[in-house]
């Protein structure tokens, strides 16, 4: 892949995953969906202001754009372009998490990780899901469950792989675990606090 074709899929999959449906749902309903709630465009906070439906809306379409531009550069590039993929992926989730007409304050990333992971490990990110809707009906705490979702992502591709495991794409699932985390770190602060809303409960995510 050359310098240039990695830079069109960079800069065509991280515009796609820029696109703020949480906000452009709340402008639907009349609202600015960043000053209710935790402020936060994603599909919890999303949920909790102004419903389930619009909330299940949300999470796939943020799944949806992580997804589509990593199928769409695969299909470019050749399927079997195993970097065209990673790249996608990554510049997708960093889309949403810093999306540059919101002044690089985005969501925290999970539905469009999973949704941009779908197409490069689909079997860690089976695995994660699992870990989420697990932790999520032991705890009530979706960053709990997130959190224990993006952990899971590279300890999975691990076992899977094995000796295999070493390359690229366990580079990408720490490095997108690692900016989960990140982002949820004013909720480990709650959390630790014991200050952390569960869900069902008003208040932030």
């Amino acid at each position: 892949m050359t310098v240039g074709t990695a830079l069109w899929v960079v800069v065509f999959s991280y515009l796609v995953g820029s696109i703020p449906w949480g906000l452009l749902i709340g402008k639907f309903n009349g609202l600015d969906i960043r000053r209710h709630g935790s402020g936060n465009i994603g599909a919890t906070n999303v949920r909790r202001v102004l419903g389930r439906d619009w909330g299940f809306a949300c999470f796939g379409l943020d799944f949806l754009k992580g997804l589509t531009p990593v199928l769409l550069c695969q299909y470019w590039t050749g399927n079997s372009n195993e970097m065209a993929g990673l790249l996608a992926a990554g510049a997708a989730v960093c889309g949403h998490v810093f999306p540059f007409w919101l002044q690089f304050k985005g969501g925290k990333g999970v539905a469009t990780t999973i949704g941009a992971l779908a197409a490069v490990a689909f079997w860690p990110v089976i695995i994660c899901l699992l870990a989420w809707v697990a932790m999520f009906y032991l705890s009530r705490y979706v960053s709990v469950a997130s959190l224990s979702a993006a952990v899971t992502l590279p300890l999975a591709h691990l076992v899977l792989k094995r000796g295999a495991a070493f390359g690229p794409t366990l580079v990408l699932l720490l490095a997108l675990a690692g900016l989960i985390v990140l982002r949820h770190r004013s909720n480990i602060r709650r959390l630790i606090e014991g200050t952390e809303h569960r869900f069902g409960q008003k208040g932030r995510s």
